[in-house]
């Protein structure tokens, strides 16, 4: 059964918009556990600024924010199924349904953007 396995425990930086990972946090998915390394970075859901009355940065799909940016991160597996556990995730939470599917339609859509961004980055050394 899918599920998220510990509490999520973050500290924001310095910068007001980038939060830490303070411990184990993991994703239950099958038969694995997509284990989110302690001291991930993440800003949450990337909503731009003027939709943040509608779809802030941080709500009840933390968690599964959580996971997507560490899976966008790591691009161990495809981006298409990596949208898809965001939107499980998003479902175990209790999303409701108008929120999650518009932001699995965003991420579908823009989502590219982020995983461009990270290739470069790792390739860069981050």
């Amino acid at each position: 059964m899918n599920k998220f396995m510990d509490a999520l425990v973050v500290s924001p930086l310095a910068d007001g918009k980038t939060w830490v990972l303070m411990g184990d946090f993991g994703y239950g998915y099958g038969e694995e556990r997509i284990e989110v390394a302690e001291g991930f970075e993440t800003d949450f859901a990337s909503v731009p600024r003027l939709l943040w009355v509608v779809l802030p940065k941080w709500g009840k799909y933390g968690n599964a924010a959580m996971v997507h940016d560490w899976l966008y991160w790591k691009q161990d597996r495809s981006r298409a199924e990596a949208d898809g556990i965001f939107l499980e995730g998003m479902s175990l939470l209790g999303v409701a349904a108008w929120k999650k599917y518009l932001m699995y339609v965003a991420v579908r859509a823009f989502g590219w953007l982020g995983w461009w961004r990270n290739q470069l980055d790792r390739a860069a050394g981050f």
